[in-house]
């Protein structure tokens, strides 16, 4: 009888063991935020988090004007990865306006897209966080539009939300260059207010200190290059296009590529290749992050401890068949 209680409570708890790591593996739900169609780098970072099995996307939506142009362009994207399950949602700014990725989705009609689109973003974001039986991540890598739209509408979304975001210029600017108004910032200050002072979950940025130094070349690059795998390809004939390219042949090195960084600070845990400090942060009316002890306290990824092997890390994502995070 002894034997039999002991093998039962042994099983109870490889149970409950088993349900824990179920719950490690989960994958984390996402909303991405971006104004994707201007820099190229947020094409990247879009790959790169579809490609990352650890996160579920459950929502894209636009911001900063140029609804429809970029919603095309994730639409496409979304088609190209397999992925029509991700709706779409056209956020704030306005609905007209193109850039450097027109020619390939010059003939694509949004309405072909298989799956959902939302034409209020704003709403969608907001069901979609209060829905969730888990706390959503929204991954910010443009001007904040949309979210702070969607504080406007809701503010109570911060309590069910974590932030990360691609924002600022705190200790270093562009390159390691002097600090600066960084665009996602300078280009709607009260929006960028609205959304940092804001009572997230948690809030973790990455500035130019660190995301502005990412770029692939060399041997990195190449690894690209000689990939087969679609998901590689559509992203690097995004990129010929938007380099102006005749072929991808003449591509020699990605340029930076800022809003990757936003992705892998989504992860959750220890995120061993960045440094991190907690400071106090002020949005300014000219568009400066400056560090204020007047300021909302967030994450800040200020320095990297190993960029080569983030560098690295971004490759292997890319061109594995199941991205795998670190």
């Amino acid at each position: 009888m002894l034997a039999v209680l002991v093998v039962g409570v042994a099983l109870r708890c490889l149970a409950a063991e088993g349900k824990r790591d179920l719950v490690a593996v989960r994958p984390i739900p996402i909303i991405f935020d971006t104004d994707i169609g201007d820099d190229i780098d947020d094409t990247w970072a879009l790959t790169y988090l579809l490609k990352s099995p650890q996160f579920e996307v459950k929502l894209i939506t636009t911001t900063c004007g140029k609804a429809e142009y970029r919603a095309k362009i994730i639409a496409k994207l979304l088609t190209a990865a397999g992925r029509t399950d991700v709706p779409i949602g056209l956020g704030e700014g306005g609905r007209e306006g193109v850039g450097g990725q027109q020619p390939w989705v010059q003939d694509y009609k949004l309405a072909d897209y298989p799956g959902k689109i939302y034409q209020d973003g704003v709403k969608a974001m907001i069901e979609a966080i209060n829905t969730s039986p888990k706390p959503m991540t929204v991954i910010s890598i443009g001007p904040l539009h949309t979210l702070a739209a969607a504080l406007d509408r809701d503010p109570e979304i911060t309590t069910r939300a974590m932030f990360v975001g691609m924002q600022g210029s705190v200790r270093k600017g562009y390159g390691g260059g002097p600090v600066s108004p960084e665009y996602n910032v300078k280009i709607n200050p009260a929006a960028a207010r609205k959304v940092l002072s804001a009572a997230w979950r948690q809030i973790t940025i990455t500035p130019l200190d660190t995301c502005g130094r990412v770029t692939l070349s060399g041997r990195r690059f190449e690894t690209l290059k000689r990939s087969r795998d679609r998901g590689v390809q559509t992203l690097l004939e995004n990129y010929r296009i938007w380099a102006k390219k005749a072929t991808v042949g003449e591509l020699r090195a990605s340029s930076v590529l800022f809003d990757t960084v936003a992705v892998y600070l989504a992860n959750r845990g220890p995120r061993p290749l960045i440094a991190f400090e907690s400071l106090p942060i002020v949005v300014s009316d000219d568009g400066f992050t400056r560090i204020d002890p007047k300021g909302k306290r967030m994450a800040v990824a200020t320095a990297w401890k190993d960029l080569d092997g983030y560098e690295d890390l971004l490759v292997r994502v890319l061109t594995e068949q199941k991205g795998k995070g670190r």
